[in-house]
């Protein structure tokens, strides 16, 4: 199965089985958006705006091989329960930010990842998959003096503490501090090639759609890297309804026929 992304006057085709979602949570104004500026476009906007939803995808051809990733950056106020938990259900990948001068957005990362948890949980015990839920809780604005701080470094590192697949970093988005070595963490525990870090790929524009996907794609002046990746600038958010199909598909895959319980979106 393949799943096709438009760009430009070129058409991409990805394997489904190297599609996948990574979704950003926490509280507002913790630098949700900065982290991702920072993953996507290596910037910090300093003008706050606030985020209703964003949606990015980035497309990689490494060693040949095309990989999808989906980025989305959700909203700190959560307005719409049901929508924050179809987007938990259906990522692969989770970033948790907080801040670190703020205890409050603390305490939400906290029931944020009690909710991940319950509600893949639910997913996992309908679809056999494996248990494995990769996972970031990052501590931001670590550049902020430590008068300020109001989350100790014991406290971040106690939540990731008993599970393999969950990790623990500060970082500033800012000063760019600790934030590929986040990335990078976060995706050798999915199992996701590394060069998928902001730093570790050779970052192209969409001219070079057409000839993207070709297994003997290279620039003519990298001659010793073998991994590019690129921003789709048309990329547009999932509908509820596809979404929901997906997850069903995942509930019903392997030609199950009982009726299965569902997993509630409330």
């Amino acid at each position: 199965m393949m799943k096709t992304m438009s760009g430009g006057n070129c058409t991409l085709n990805v394997p489904a089985k190297n599609s996948y979602r990574m979704v950003v949570l926490g509280a507002s104004r913790v630098g949700k958006s900065s982290i991702v500026s920072r993953f996507l476009n290596g910037r910090f906007e300093d003008q706050y705006t606030p985020t209703i939803e964003d949606f990015h995808r980035k497309v990689y051809n490494i060693r040949g091989d095309m990989y999808q990733l989906d980025i989305l950056d959700t909203s700190g106020n959560h307005p719409f329960p049901a929508m924050r938990r179809l987007s938990i259900l259906t990522g692969d990948v989770f970033i948790l930010v907080f801040s670190l001068d703020n205890r409050e957005s603390f305490d939400e990362v906290k029931r944020l990842q009690k909710q991940i948890l319950e509600v893949k949980s639910c997913l996992k015990n309908k679809t056999k998959e494996s248990a494995d839920l990769p996972m970031v809780i990052c501590g931001n604005k670590n550049d902020h003096s430590e008068v300020f701080r109001k989350v100790r470094s014991d406290e971040g590192e106690n939540l990731v503490s008993s599970d393999e697949n969950c990790a623990y970093f500060e970082v500033s988005a800012k000063k760019n501090t600790n934030v590929d070595e986040m990335f990078y963490v976060l995706f050798s525990m999915a199992k996701l090639p590394h060069e998928m870090s902001p730093s570790l790929h050779r970052k192209i524009s969409i001219q070079y759609g057409d000839t993207f996907q070709q297994k003997s794609f290279r620039m003519r002046r990298v001659k010793d890297m073998d991994a590019y990746g690129m921003i789709s600038p048309f990329a547009r958010r999932p509908s509820v309804n596809s979404d929901l199909k997906y997850i069903k598909s995942k509930v019903l895959r392997e030609g199950q026929s009982r009726e299965r319980e569902k997993c509630t979106i409330q």
